[in-house]
C-alpha cells in the first residue's frame, strides 16, 4: 500500500458501513493520509459519527448538499480557512427518485431526471471546482468518482440512473481535460454490483449478482474491499500517468460475451 502520510483527502458519499465510500476512506485512513468527511443532513451524520471511532486518525466532519451550490461553496471556504489544501476527492453521491427506478424508462418524469443527473453527475463538476484551487495548491491531485456498467448498457430497473452514470462517466474526460494543465487527475471506477443502500432501491438486485458470478472471469462478486484498492491506487502517485479514464473493477464481468 502507498503510503498516504501528509496528505488530505475529501470524500463525500459516506452513508453507512456499506458505503464504497467507507471502504475507501478506511483504506485512505490506514495509509496515513488526514479526511474530510462530509454527510447530507442531521440524520446521516449520526451514521458518520458512529463509524469515526474505527479511523485511525479523527476526520474533520463538515455538513454538504451536494444539491446546493451555497452548501459546496461553504464546504471549500471552511476547507481553505481549516487546511493547507487537498491531495484526493472521492467523490461517491448518486441519487435517483425510486419510483424512476421502477418505472420503464420511458416514463422517467423531466423532474426525476433532473433529480438524477444533477445530484449523480453535475455535482461532480460542482465539486471538481470547488476542489481545484486546493488541490492546486498541493501541486494537483486525483479526483475519483463511482460509476456502473449500466451507463454503456441497459439493466433491469436501473433506468435513469445509468443515464445519470453515462453523463457522469462523461463530465469525467472532460474535467481531466479541463484539469490536466494543474496536473490534477480525473478518473472513475466502474464497480460490480454490491449490497449498498443505494443498491436496495433496484428491483432483482439478487438476480443481477446471480448473473455476475456466473459470468464473470472470477466467477464471483466484488465486495467494497476490492473497489477501495483500486481507489487507492487511481489516489497515489502510482497513477501519475491515468487521467480521463474509467477503470472497471467487476470481476471481469465486463469482457465477457457469454
Amino acid at each position: 500500500m502507498s503510503d498516504f502520510s501528509g496528505r488530505t483527502g475529501l470524500i463525500v458519499g459516506v452513508a453507512n458501513k456499506r458505503s464504497i465510500a467507507w471502504a475507501i476512506a478506511q483504506q485512505a485512513d490506514a495509509a496515513g493520509a488526514r479526511l474530510v468527511l462530509t454527510y447530507q443532513n442531521e440524520r446521516l451524520k449520526e451514521n458518520v459519527e458512529e463509524l469515526v471511532p474505527q479511523l485511525t486518525t479523527p476526520p474533520i466532519l463538515l455538513p454538504c448538499d451536494v444539491s446546493r451550490d451555497e452548501d459546496i461553496s461553504h464546504l471549500f471556504a471552511t476547507l481553505d480557512s481549516q487546511i493547507d489544501g487537498l491531495d484526493f476527492v472521492v467523490h461517491g453521491a448518486a441519487f435517483a427518485p425510486r419510483e424512476a427506478l421502477s418505472a420503464p424508462f420511458i416514463e422517467t418524469s423531466r423532474e426525476a431526471f433532473r433529480t438524477a443527473l444533477d445530484i449523480s453527475a453535475y455535482s461532480l463538476v460542482a465539486m471538481a471546482r470547488g476542489a481545484a484551487p486546493l488541490l492546486a495548491k498541493k501541486g494537483g491531485g486525483s479526483i475519483i468518482t463511482l460509476s456502473y456498467l449500466g451507463a454503456d448498457r441497459v439493466f433491469p430497473n436501473y433506468n435513469v440512473m445509468g443515464v445519470a452514470k453515462a453523463a457522469l462517466e462523461s463530465s469525467v474526460r472532460y474535467l481531466a481535460s479541463d484539469l490536466g494543465a494543474q496536473n490534477i487527475r480525473v478518473n472513475t471506477i466502474s464497480a460490480g454490483p454490491i449490497k449498498t443502500l443505494a443498491a436496495s432501491g433496484v428491483s432483482g438486485f439478487s438476480g443481477i449478482l446471480q448473473v455476475y458470478r456466473d459470468r464473470a472471469a472470477l466467477k464471483r462478486n466484488i465486495d467494497t474491499g476490492d473497489v477501495a484498492g483500486a481507489a487507492m491506487f487511481l489516489l497515489s502517485d502510482w497513477s501519475r500517468g491515468v487521467t480521463g479514464e474509467v477503470i472497471y473493477v467487476d470481476a471481469g464481468y465486463r469482457p465477457m460475451g457469454m
